[in-house]
């Protein structure tokens, strides 16, 4: 175990996050669950103020992660990556890596769409559409929280039951013979509205990834518009170039 220095001029809770990340890295692996506040407090001889400094730095930075009621666990930083540079599917990556993922439909509604849906969506006034609401999931980890928009005239009959028997692009494929020819993505740096935190089992003004999804049909028709919050200490984005 590493010593703390309380005669140094570096702060307590720094030297903390140091030891910490030392244990976290001989001692766990991904998805252990450490030490409690309590537990850390005793073992390094510091305050649970210092603690929660120190683990409020672990989370922001990757090192952890926590669920409500059950504890603090150490984080995949390495596992939840994304291409940029490829097509994506949050279903067919978490595969890739060997997670197991599952959905919950938190919300399903069919409504008309407002000015700027319609716009963004390319809809007639008072067009209808579907916006779903859905909790992404990684071996049962909360990952992201999507809000989905589709014009109801691509997806007639849709229902809430469907998508909870399928994926949203299997459906697409094999229900309404719908193929995605392009999409476009925009992510930004955000942090985490107190709803969004809950959902997702993190603290409020947490980092996290906002990501907008525009996707087009065959016809070159946008039939999906997604918004999605992405934990940054479990989901990381990354590209890769080829040189010519």
């Amino acid at each position: 175990m590493t010593a703390l220095r309380k005669n140094s001029s570096e702060a307590l809770y720094v030297q903390l996050v140091e030891a910490l990340i030392q244990l976290i890295g001989d001692q766990y692996a991904p998805g252990d669950k450490i030490l409690s506040e309590r537990e850390i407090c005793e073992t390094y001889g510091v305050s649970r103020t210092t603690v929660r400094q120190a683990l409020t730095e672990l989370l922001n930075m990757g090192y952890i992660y926590k669920r409500h009621g059950l504890g603090t666990f150490v984080a995949d930083r390495q596992s939840h990556r994304k291409n940029l540079a490829e097509s994506y599917s949050f279903t067919e990556g978490m595969k890739k890596i060997g997670k197991t993922p599952s959905s919950q439909i938190l919300d399903f509604a069919l409504e008309p769409a407002n000015y700027l849906l319609g716009r963004q969506l390319d809809l007639l006034p008072d067009e209808k559409l579907y916006r779903i609401d859905r909790l992404r999931l990684a071996d049962g980890d909360p990952m992201m929280v999507e809000r989905t928009y589709l014009p109801a005239r691509a997806f007639p009959g849709l229902t809430a039951d469907l998508l909870e028997k399928k994926p949203l692009y299997e459906v697409f494929r094999q229900n309404y013979n719908q193929e995605i020819s392009v999409a476009n993505e925009e992510i930004t740096a955000a942090l985490m509205t107190k709803l969004e935190a809950e959902v997702l089992g993190t603290n409020p003004n947490n980092p996290c990834l906002k990501i907008e999804r525009l996707s087009y049909n065959l016809a070159d028709e946008i039939i999906e518009f997604t918004i999605s919050t992405a934990r940054a200490d479990q989901f990381s984005y990354h590209l890769s170039f080829q040189g010519q």
